[in-house]
């Protein structure tokens, strides 16, 4: 039982935690219903859907699983930023779990089958027990997280016994998938390596990967912060934006604004905000960008204006959304450093108006963004720099390591050079 306990609490670190509880509902909402009739049901959908159906369901490709090293996906987004190694590697493989949602790759990722995870489920009253003794009010409010979580490390610890990679890659470090699957890796003896995908959060488990690729001095500072640190630290900026950074945007005049929203803005701000822009700025294009997983009906707010287009994050990628900006808007969002990065004015918006703004990634606290509070101070702030918009890539520097330097738009070369020595596989890049 105890056992049980120290796996589980490792497994749900970050949910788990003081620092999640107190994160904004809506931001709690996205990882769990705020109603606990709707948590039951969540329950009740899974285990029908998604563990009962897996037993009638056969979706692994054996010869594409074994002995490859894998690239472990648990969103698009980590897919796209793990893509370069596909391309670079020999005998390398997307790996996701039999029911994960990877957007627009869901087909070209390979499957583990999740069907021997309904088996675990015993454990869940007395895990939900101790977690009651132990974290009261997390385990109170989060309950159908714990349940969702069982299993995942025993099923994991089988496949890879089975499969035996030589190595797993990671770009997710705090889902629950995702953490049973390096610590069933830990277990086995597994080489295991993690490139960083997004802005780090101070409540981020501690890094536990053999080698860890990250993209500057802000992700190791927090990550230091969170605890100790194993194994090997790398600094070698965004991967994802080495294509992007020739087509650097250096206009000095605002044409285009975007409007990045996720799950914690309230959309009545972000429409109350369009339509005070729209019509006051007639002559620039604004474009709303909701996150992947908002699925909240947005694309109503086309209609405010002519001037007012959708970027769909489902089949465009987050880069080719930045490409057409000159200034990016968005509350809490690792948005925006890869706006920074394209030269893309970014500037920090509360869509939150009853709450704080608050610096979640410290982008204020190291001059990434400016910051705005109303849609009045953000009309001024945009017509005092429409002939002289600010650039802003310099910014970026403690963010990410190659920023100015002569490895600039090189950290996937970087990164693979990296994976190829700790791996030991000689050919050249």
């Amino acid at each position: 039982m105890k056992q049980w306990y120290a796996l589980y609490s490792n497994i749900l670190y970050m949910h788990f935690s003081s620092g999640f509880y107190t994160l904004p509902d809506s931001a709690k909402n996205a990882a769990s219903p705020h109603n606990p009739a709707m948590r039951l049901f969540r329950m009740a959908g899974y285990t029908a859907v998604r563990l009962i159906g897996n037993l009638f369901k056969s979706v692994e490709r054996q010869e594409e699983l074994q002995g490859k090293v894998w690239l472990y996906v648990v969103s698009q987004n980590n897919y796209d930023s793990l893509k370069f190694i596909s391309e670079s590697l020999p005998d390398t493989v997307f790996v996701a779990g039999q029911s994960k949602a990877i957007g627009r790759y869901n087909r070209v990722v390979q499957r583990l089958s999740l069907r021997r995870k309904l088996f675990y489920y015993y454990k869940f009253p007395f895990l939900l027990i101790r977690f009651l003794k132990t974290h009261k009010k997390s385990t109170s409010r989060f309950f159908d997280l714990l349940y969702d979580a069982i299993g995942f490390y025993e099923v994991y610890l089988r496949k890879l016994r089975f499969y035996k990679p030589l190595a797993i890659v990671f770009a997710n470090d705090h889902n629950a998938d995702a953490r049973a699957m390096l610590l069933a890796a830990k277990t086995l003896g597994v080489k295991t390596i993690y490139i960083q995908h997004a802005s780090v959060s101070p409540i981020f488990p501690p890094l536990a990967f053999d080698l860890n690729l990250l993209e500057g001095q802000d992700a190791l500072a927090k990550y230091k912060a969170c605890g100790p640190i194993q194994g090997q630290v790398q600094l070698i900026g965004m991967p994802k934006a080495d294509t992007y950074i020739p087509q650097r945007n250096r206009s000095k005049y605002i044409k285009t604004v975007g409007i990045g929203c996720n799950l914690l803005d309230d959309p009545q701000e972000v429409e109350q905000l369009l339509r005070k822009l729209s019509v006051a700025l007639p002559e620039i294009t604004f474009i709303l960008r909701p996150h992947p997983r908002d699925t909240r009906d947005l694309a109503a707010f086309v209609t405010i204006a002519g001037n007012i287009k959708l970027s769909d994050s489902h089949t465009e990628p987050v880069f080719d959304y930045l490409q057409q900006l000159d200034v990016q808007v968005s509350g809490t969002s690792g948005i925006h450093l890869e706006a920074v990065l394209l030269n893309v004015w970014s500037i920090f918006y509360n869509f939150k108006a009853k709450q704080q703004l608050k610096d979640y990634y410290g982008f204020v606290e190291h001059g990434l963004v400016d910051v705005v509070d109303s849609p009045d101070e953000l009309l001024m702030l945009l017509n005092r720099h429409l002939h002289n918009r600010p650039q802003v890539v310099e910014r970026a520097r403690y963010y990410n390591a190659t920023v100015g330097t002569a490895n600039e738009g090189k950290s996937s070369e970087i990164a693979i050079q990296h994976i190829k020595t700790f791996l030991h596989i000689k050919n050249k890049i």
